[in-house]
């Protein structure tokens, strides 16, 4: 790897200078302006519904994998499948860039795991340039159709149920990858575009050996579109069963859809034969019909955002800005855990839980009325992330203080904005992607299709997501206006957090991101903290127990070292909750010193982590 001074890393002075940063009194003008109704009525809380949801994972458990840490000295990519780690691997042995891996890596995983990810989706994309030691993010994330309204999850006047909001076309947001990753191609690519899809149009030609995963999720037989779309269920379900596990799928429809991407660009996918037959399988699904138009994919534009850059303790943490809460979400939990030295006590401590908890149920009390499509609603994100207004939320953490659920805090207060809870149903089957190449350059990628086999609904050879419903299903509550409400070419909220992380002297020495639904931000939390304060190698970082608490209750991982701590962390006011957290973790670590990288990948899932 190639090293060289810093010259330039991103903070918030730089994200102050964002088309998203405008002026708060200007932006809450043209709120009002919008809208005839007042934002001054007090937060109102979740609904029934959205808890049962949130009890929901976007994809089952599927055993344990066993995982070691990979160690190579000039390329590393980790990745949610075998597959498409060694897609990734070869283009970086033929000289390729991160992001032509991630290219690489993203058509492969379109094709070997479809219940995650895929050209049918979107993704947030950061983007490590060595040379110029100047960070990119690329937000792919996918957008309302123009002629959605903020009632489109109403039925009869009530919110529908999970089959008709989630399933069918409806909720079928334009997808976002392709732009994304073509942008970043643009900037950064080194191999031909066309090059970067060879190996999984061959794979899909000649057939792929159906993981132990995907075969155990179809016959868990969770969504409703596998056995009723005909599409779908023709693939999944061939000969009227579901795929097995070491069964050979082909995907030809796919392969001629890459072959036509590998020739044409991304633009193949928003404009002509193909864009008409997504718009179409949208319009006219089975179930739950959307309002997709071929204009609605043609005018679709991925955007270069400035990153979230903020400290803990000697180290930067960089993410994405919104619509992603991830920037946002996992720094507040880590400024909240500033206060303390947490080296003091065990990763599996009650203490150490007991303040995580504390931090992120502030965190999500925040992310659930605030963060949105900011840039859509001409909003800032600083004033969620100002030092002064996170030192007084830090004074509500403390080991002498029971858990109880948190009250968002008052970011906007001089500007009298105070918007109601969303109720979100934000289930992500998501898939994260991390890649370090031989001249340093560096992709952290969370990418999804939303819950597991998206929408359901299957256009030539890849699913449709149903992102719309990160949308909040009610636009308003008590005539109190949800900022992450649906509006005509706005980006729903988004859990997704890829993460990269600078040591003191700005050289880069973590990539990471995880899927996981609204977890999304304890998994890449908690994991940092792993890492920088319990000086972890990144793979027992991944690997350690998980615990969550999205200001709910307090999830701890079933068959793991932290079941003891029930009864403690109940007798501390903690709703606890013992059950499977599927996190997805990849990540490199990249040791400075000795210039090596360490990858790791999540035991939960069948990720891979491999270098050179």
């Amino acid at each position: 790897m190639t090293k060289k001074s810093l010259t330039f890393l991103p903070t918030l002075t730089d994200f102050k200078k964002s088309s998203l940063n405008q002026s708060l009194t200007a932006c809450f003008s043209s709120v009002l302006l919008s809208v005839s109704l007042s934002f001054c009525v007090s937060i109102t809380t979740v609904n029934a519904q959205q808890q049962v949801w949130e009890d929901r994972e976007p994809e089952a458990a599927t055993g344990r994998y066993q995982k070691k840490a990979a160690r190579a000295d000039n390329f590393m990519v980790s990745a949610a499948n075998p597959h498409a780690t060694k897609a990734g691997v070869k283009v970086l042995k033929q000289g390729g860039s991160a992001i032509d891996a991630a290219i690489a890596v993203q058509a492969m995983l379109t094709l070997v795991e479809p219940q995650s990810s895929g050209i049918g989706g979107g993704a947030f994309i950061l983007y490590w340039d060595n040379e110029s030691k100047q960070l990119h993010t690329y937000d792919g994330r996918e957008v309302a159709p123009k002629n959605i309204t903020p009632d489109v999850f109403f039925k009869n006047g009530e919110v529908m149920s999970w089959r008709e909001s989630v399933v069918g076309g409806k909720s079928v947001g334009v997808p976002g990858v392709l732009k994304a990753l073509d942008l970043a191609h643009q900037k950064h690519g080194k191999l031909k575009w066309a090059s970067l899809f060879a190996d999984t149009i061959a794979l899909a030609e000649n057939g792929f050996e159906v993981s132990p995963r995907l075969a155990g999720l179809l016959a868990r037989d969770l969504h409703p579109a596998v056995n009723e779309f005909a599409q779908t269920s023709q693939y999944f379900k061939p000969n009227g069963e579901f795929l097995k596990a070491g069964q050979i799928r082909k995907n030809p429809a796919l392969a001629s859809t890459l072959k036509e991407i590998a020739k044409q660009g991304a633009d193949y996918f928003y404009s002509g034969p193909l864009a008409e037959k997504i718009a179409e399988a949208v319009r006219l699904a089975p179930t739950n019909p959307g309002m997709m138009s071929t204009s609605d994919l043609r005018n679709y534009q991925a955007i270069e955002r400035l990153p979230m850059c903020n400290g803990y303790r000697t180290h930067t943490v960089c993410g994405m800005a919104p619509p992603s809460s991830g920037g946002v979400s996992v720094y507040q939990i880590l400024h909240g855990l500033s206060q303390f030295e947490l080296s003091k006590y065990e990763p599996d401590s009650l203490e150490f839980v007991h303040l995580f908890s504390q931090a992120s149920a502030l965190a999500f009390a925040d992310r659930s009325v605030y963060l949105a499509d900011l840039d859509y609603l001409g909003l800032s994100a600083q004033p969620l992330v100002a030092d002064d207004y996170l030192k007084a939320r830090q004074s509500l953490i403390g080991l002498d203080k029971s858990f109880s659920q948190a009250m968002p805090g008052e970011p906007y207060k001089a500007y009298a904005l105070t918007p109601a809870k969303d109720d979100a149903y934000e289930l992500n089957s998501t898939s994260h992607i991390a890649i370090v190449d031989a001249k340093g350059n560096a992709v952290s990628m969370t990418t999804s299709i939303e819950f597991m086999f998206g929408s359901g609904i299957m256009v030539e050879g890849f699913m449709l997501n149903n992102q719309l419903t990160d949308f909040s299903l009610s636009p308003e509550k008590d005539g109190q206006l949800v900022l992450n409400r649906a509006q005509p070419g706005k980006r729903p909220r988004s859990s997704m957090s890829p993460t990269m992380i600078f040591d003191e002297a700005g050289e880069l020495s973590l990539v990471i991101g995880s899927p996981g639904g609204s977890r999304i931000i304890n998994y890449v939390a908690q994991a940092i903290v792993n890492v920088l304060d319990y000086n972890m190698d990144i793979q027992e970082a991944i690997s350690f127990a998980r615990f969550t608490n999205r200001n709910d209750y307090t999830a701890l991982e079933k068959g793991s070292g932290l079941e003891p701590l029930e009864a403690p962390l109940t007798e501390l006011g903690h709703d606890v909750r013992i059950i499977d957290l599927n996190s997805g973790i990849h990540g490199i670590q990249i040791d400075t010193e000795t210039d090596t990288l360490i990858g790791g990948a999540d035991p939960r899932r069948e990720g891979l982590a491999s270098g050179e």
